[in-house]
């Protein structure tokens, strides 16, 4: 609720709205939480596992660039000013 003075178009005075609970009970409030910890709990671990395979692949990665260096030819690469 606004009240505004008429004669000068200033706001005297201002009432917010009333918030809305977002939990009707305590019980109801406990389980959310218990659920956002479990929550945490299971992002937690999905990015423990993401991360223990992030070093495998990145192991399976080097070794391959590893192989494919020792089959490259040696000397060195051909460029396309050297064509000219």
């Amino acid at each position: 609720m606004i009240k505004i003075d008429a004669a000068t178009g200033l706001v005297v005075s201002h009432t917010s709205a009333p918030r809305k609970r977002m939990f009707e009970d305590l019980e109801t409030a406990a389980k959310a939480m218990r659920e956002q910890d479990e929550r945490k709990e299971s992002i937690f671990r999905q990015s423990v596992d993401a991360e223990r395979n992030k070093a495998e692949l990145l192991e399976k990665k080097f070794a391959e660039a590893v192989r494919k260096a020792k089959d490259a030819p040696e000397g060195k690469p051909l460029r396309d000013f050297d064509l000219d």
